[in-house]
Formats: C-alpha cells, sequence, structure tokens
C-alpha cells in the first residue's frame, strides 16, 4: 500500500491536471484524500515545500516512464524503436502521455522558476532519449536532435490544443511520421 506521503502527491497530480496549480489548496487536497490538514503537515513544510515536492514526483514519474518505455523497446533499431513508442500513446492510461497534466505543469513553469527548472529537465531527457534512439539511423548528433524534435514537438501541440488530441489520432500521427524513418538494418 502507498505511504500518505505518496497519495498527497499522487493526488496533487490529478489536481494539477484538472485545475492547474491554483487547485493545490491543502484544505481541498484534503477532503478529496478523506483525511486531515494535520495529515500534510505530518509530510510537508507547508504548501511551497509540499509543491516542491510534487515537481520532484512528477519528474520521477515522468523519466521513469520514459526510461521503462525506452527500455522495454530495446535495442531493435530505430524504425521499430520509435514504432514501439508510437504504440506506447494509443494505449488507454498510458504514462508517456498525459495531455493534461502536461500542460498544467508547462503553465506552472512559465510563473515559477522551480516549475521550469523541472520541466526542462524533463524536456531534456525526453529529447535525449530520442535523439539516442535516431542516431544510429542518421548521419550526425545534430540530424539526430532536429530528427528527435519532430515526434517531441508533434507531442507538445497535441497536448496543447483545447482539447487535446485523442490517443488514437495522435497514435496515426506518428504512424505517418514513421514512414519517413529508414527500415532497421538487419
Amino acid at each position: 500500500m502507498r505511504t500518505t506521503r505518496a497519495r498527497w502527491l499522487d493526488e496533487g497530480l490529478e489536481v494539477l491536471a484538472a485545475d492547474g496549480v491554483d487547485g493545490l489548496r491543502i484544505d481541498r487536497l484534503a477532503a478529496r484524500l478523506g483525511v486531515t490538514k494535520g495529515s500534510f503537515h505530518h509530510h510537508f513544510a507547508g504548501i511551497a515545500d509540499y509543491r516542491r515536492a510534487l515537481l520532484a514526483h512528477y519528474e520521477a514519474q515522468t523519466r521513469a516512464a520514459l526510461a521503462e518505455a525506452i527500455a522495454t523497446g530495446g535495442d531493435a533499431g530505430t524504425r521499430t524503436t520509435l514504432a514501439w513508442l508510437t504504440t506506447l500513446v494509443a494505449e488507454d492510461g498510458a504514462t508517456l502521455r498525459r495531455p493534461e497534466l502536461d500542460a498544467a505543469v508547462r503553465a506552472w513553469a512559465h510563473g515559477d522558476p522551480e516549475a521550469r527548472a523541472t520541466q526542462a529537465r524533463i524536456d531534456d531527457a525526453a529529447i535525449a532519449a530520442l535523439q539516442a534512439t535516431w542516431r544510429p539511423a542518421v548521419g550526425s548528433d545534430a540530424a539526430a536532435r532536429t530528427a528527435a524534435l519532430v515526434p517531441y514537438l508533434v507531442s507538445l501541440g497535441a497536448a496543447a490544443m483545447v482539447p487535446p488530441v485523442e490517443a488514437a489520432e495522435l497514435h496515426a500521427v506518428y504512424r505517418l511520421l514513421l514512414e519517413s524513418v529508414p527500415a532497421d538494418e538487419a
């Protein structure tokens, strides 16, 4: 069973995705969890401490999901790995694509330096992972970075739309992009 601290953080991500950073209020979170505000103060020194912990929790979850997806895709080649990642976008409950949460964190990052630094680290990690996936199929690191930016920027644009592009439709866009990926060498 999850610890109460983890429950606070998981619930915070749900509230953040639905209501943005302004929805992160101790009384509201406590009511949603069915616990007292004293429970909050047992785990966090205040709302600023909670928000720092929430950003760290979000970053850890996001980076772990990315690492797991890349590792599960294996070293099967660029096209095969990208095809694997494409299938993960359309899965129910996909951890790689949480458009409402992504949009909320990015909105938070516009006005908060800590949120901005967290989002920058997540973006850097995602682009680096995609760049490493692309590198065997292209002639240089610069070309791999450019190729990595294409699906990443498509994903960001899809999440920024109101409402966000549905997973199945984004999957179809990625399948179209896959047609431009060189075939894996046997």
